[in-house]
């Protein structure tokens, strides 16, 4: 798996949620409550600059700053930065003024550069470099205007949306990046004090904290003291700390979701988590070459009924590629999708040069009809029942298929090195349409990052003319882009995954895996 789906796949953990609830189970912390929330794994090195897993994110956006930020909404609003202008190639922002780090130090221009020098550093080996964080990217800083200007050698749409997931390191973890492997040093609300790995993680609230999102501060006294991450690798055992109140709020992906919904005193809300989608290989010599035959397979399959089946009834109809809030909002999909219709799709097979043969498989000039069809063990129960429904609706239209089940590690092998695939399950997470060129145009694997051998016209010409706009200028072509994906059949979304969030005592926000800390509030008893 290359590396720009890497971290797609990392971002599609965490979607906006919020909840609150009635209850007595309160934690007390030096300047109030303690608020306690669910991680399933541990966040590992600290490092902003090396983050390759949502656990991570998440820890780390309690921490730190970011230049700016994202509404739910969609629409950018301040952060570090109190305004900002954008150009096709650049963006200058002006930074708030008195803005410290955790260890007192001042946060400046300069600040910002060196951390963009950093990650940007062939030597530093960040993975972040290139996908989230644009090539090329440089930055200039004036401390005497509080002007940093961020620039990319091409025009990069969404530059000023990109910096979202760019944490701003300060203090001494800027001069010694040592001090980050299990620490924080950063301008964010809340400070690393404790860390015990595979256990738990806790931040302390700055008090004096007053440069969050649209100026948000860290005062109010209904805010938590602290943070406690707590790791929970199993969502059933998060559930029952969730139910006996020895947590605030955890999420859920699978079937525990059920057992916190409905409680009283705890309350739950459900977002889109990133799509499940399928992709046809149409590189020579493989059955997804052809448009026609693309179409046809997709009218002898009910999309719908394979999503529900994917998600184990838990997903939603999708409507985009972008993860929610999306810069371009809108429905791409609707309408760009052929209908279930298992008769058309046998004659079009038939109209294509595809007959069936004495054993119900088609075949064109003595070829059989044959579609490889891989996907991630990782998945889960339901991802194998998906595929072998998929399976069963292309075998009642004569394709003779092959299902094959591969583990996390052996999944980027087969699906971009030997190529040995004709239909290819791979679920993406992305919160920039920019972040899916790589993988759905320009070169082929092994030369560049098209691992399905996509070529669309329509959606080259109008991903190209949308990177030429700065900001949400080009959200009109950007939506054109994905729907001519569909319009062609290069890649198929089947649903919507959902996380199910459910708090006790508390209500917050969190949104694509990093936390708004200044909208965490505790409403148990005696508030």
């Amino acid at each position: 798996m290359n590396r720009a789906r890497v971290i797609a796949v990392c971002l599609a953990a965490s979607l906006l949620v919020a909840g609150c609830g009635r209850g007595s189970g309160r934690a007390g912390s030096a300047g109030g409550d303690a608020f306690s929330f669910a991680i399933k794994s541990d966040p590992g090195l600290l490092d902003p600059a090396q983050v390759q897993n949502t656990t991570t994110y998440t820890a780390l956006s309690l921490a730190y700053d970011t230049l700016v930020n994202i509404g739910s909404d969609g629409r950018v609003v301040s952060g570090l930065a109190e305004k900002w202008d954008v150009k096709a190639s650049s963006v200058t922002f002006t930074l708030r003024r008195n803005i410290t780090c955790a260890d007192g130090s001042p946060v400046r221009a300069s600040t910002i550069a060196a951390n963009v020098a950093h990650i940007t550093d062939p030597a530093t080996k960040s993975p972040a470099y290139g996908v989230v964080v644009p090539e090329g990217l440089t930055a200039k800083a004036d401390d005497v205007t509080g002007t940093v200007t961020l620039s990319t050698p091409e025009p990069f749409a969404f530059i000023l949306q990109s910096t979202r997931y760019l944490f701003m390191v300060c203090g001494k973890g800027l001069k010694d990046r040592s001090l980050l492997k299990s620490g924080t040093s950063g301008s964010g609300p809340f400070q690393l004090t404790s860390a015990r790995p595979n256990q738990s993680y806790t931040f302390t609230r700055r008090p004096t904290y007053t440069w969050g999102p649209g100026g948000a501060t860290a005062s109010d006294p209904a805010m938590p003291g602290s943070v406690v991450l707590q790791v929970v690798g199993s969502e059933s055992t998060a559930a029952n700390l969730l139910l006996s109140h020895q947590l605030n709020a955890a999420q859920f992906a699978g079937p525990d979701r059920a057992r916190v919904t409905d409680v009283p005193g705890i309350t739950t809300s459900v977002q889109p988590n990133g799509t499940q989608e399928f992709f046809f290989h149409q590189g020579t010599g493989h059955p997804g070459h052809s448009r026609a035959v693309r179409t046809a397979l997709l009218q002898a399959v009910d999309l719908h009924d394979l999503g529900a089946i994917a998600t184990g009834g838990t997903g939603l109809r999708p409507t985009g590629l972008v993860m929610q809030p999306r810069p371009c909002p809108g429905d791409t999909v609707g309408g760009h999708l052929p209908a279930y219709d298992p008769h058309a799709a046998e004659a079009a097979l038939e109209a294509a040069g595809w007959h069936r043969s004495g054993d119900g498989v088609r075949r064109k000039d003595g070829k059989k009809l044959t579609l490889r069809m891989i996907y991630g063990t990782s998945g889960g129960e339901t991802m194998a029942a998906a595929a072998e429904y998929l399976a069963d609706a292309w075998k009642k239209a004569g394709v003779d298929v092959k299902l094959r089940a591969l583990s996390d590690a052996a999944y980027g092998e087969i699906e971009t090195v030997t190529q040995d695939w004709d239909v290819d399950w791979a679920p993406l997470g992305v919160t920039l349409p920019t972040q899916l060129l790589g993988a759905l145009s320009g070169p082929f694997t092994p030369d560049g990052g098209n691992f399905a051998h996509l070529t669309n016209t329509t959606y080259d010409r109008l991903t190209a003319q949308a990177s030429t706009l700065p900001d949400t200028a080009g959200c009109a072509q950007w939506s054109g882009s994905e729907s001519a994906l569909f319009d062609s059949g290069d890649l198929i979304p089947v649903v919507d995954k959902t996380l199910s969030t459910a708090a006790h005592n508390a209500t917050f926000r969190i949104t694509a895996g990093l936390f708004d800390p200044t909208s965490i509030r505790m409403t148990g008893a005696g508030r």
